[in-house]
């Protein structure tokens, strides 16, 4: 594989240098500067930042571990085992925080469709309900049983 195919974050930079219509730089050049200004931009800069973090930490854990192989006669010890679990981590994390990622670009995502967006009025959306989502009748009233014993007038 190539060093490209393996860099995810590079694909997704990409993604969301296209998506926003910026470089990844200037894009959080602008999220620094007015952070609430576009909510979905800010989270986007947030999660890219974490899986840049994430891929320079796989490449790091995938470092050790060749330099450690390279050193090994035959059998794996157990400080090289370490480290390939040590990759296996990394990875997990990266690929965890690519998901986020992936679904912040996704504007289809499930989960996003209940939001209002530009082009969807607000009184549309679910807060415009007066009412439960689903048709209810007032509680049945517990049966009483017949009063009787001290205290109870007839």
């Amino acid at each position: 594989m190539s060093d490209e195919v393996d860099d995810v974050a590079s694909v997704f930079t990409e993604q969301i240098e296209h998506r926003f219509g910026m470089s990844i730089g200037t894009l959080k050049a602008a999220v620094a500067a007015a952070p609430d200004a576009h909510r979905e931009a800010t989270e986007v800069v947030r999660w890219h930042s974490l899986l840049t973090e994430s891929q320079a930490a796989v490449e790091r854990a995938e470092d050790d571990l060749l330099s450690a192989l390279e050193t090994q006669p035959g059998e794996v010890d157990d400080l090289t085992m370490d480290l390939a679990h040590q990759v296996n981590a990394a990875v997990s994390a990266r690929d965890g925080r690519a998901l986020v990622v992936r679904w912040l670009l996704d504007l289809d995502a499930p989960g996003k469709q209940s939001r209002p967006t530009a082009d969807w009025p607000v009184g549309r959306g679910r807060s415009a309900h007066q009412g439960p989502a689903v048709p209810t009748s007032p509680p049945a009233q517990p049966a009483t049983a017949p009063a009787t014993g001290r205290g109870v007038l007839r």
